[in-house]
C-alpha cells in the first residue's frame, strides 16, 4: 500500500486497482488515504480486487471509498470493461495517454 502512495503521489494513475487483503496497510486504509488526499484534484477511480466478495465485502468496499469491486478470480474482460466503465470511453481509446501508469496494489 505504500509503494502505491508513493506511485500516485508521483504520478497519478488513470485509475487504481487494489487488493483489500495485503500486508501491512490493507487495501481499505490505501483508498481511505487516497480518498483523504483528493482535496483540490480530480476524483481517482478505485477497483477494489479481492476474494472477499460477500453483499457485505462489496458494500465495506463501497463504503471504504472504492468505485467498483470484482470478485476473485476474475477474467481480464471482466477487469477491463469495469475499468472502462470508471474512466470512460475518451481514457480508453488509443489516442489516449498510455504512458501513465494503472497502478496495482496487490501487497
Amino acid at each position: 500500500a505504500d509503494e502505491a502512495l508513493a506511485e500516485i503521489a508521483r504520478e497519478r494513475p488513470h485509475v487504481l486497482v487494489s487488493d483489500i487483503g495485503m500486508p501491512g496497510k490493507d487495501g481499505y486504509a490505501l483508498v481511505h488515504e487516497v480518498r483523504g488526499g483528493e482535496r483540490g484534484v480530480a476524483h481517482l477511480p478505485a477497483i477494489a480486487l479481492t476474494a472477499y466478495a460477500t453483499a457485505d465485502d462489496v458494500k465495506r468496499a463501497s463504503a471504504a471509498g472504492y468505485d467498483a469491486h470484482v470478485a476473485k478470480p476474475v477474467d481480464a474482460l471482466t477487469l477491463a470493461r469495469t475499468i472502462v466503465g470508471l474512466v470512460g470511453p475518451t481514457e480508453a481509446e488509443p489516442s489516449c495517454d498510455i504512458t501513465r501508469p494503472i497502478i496495482l496494489a496487490d501487497g
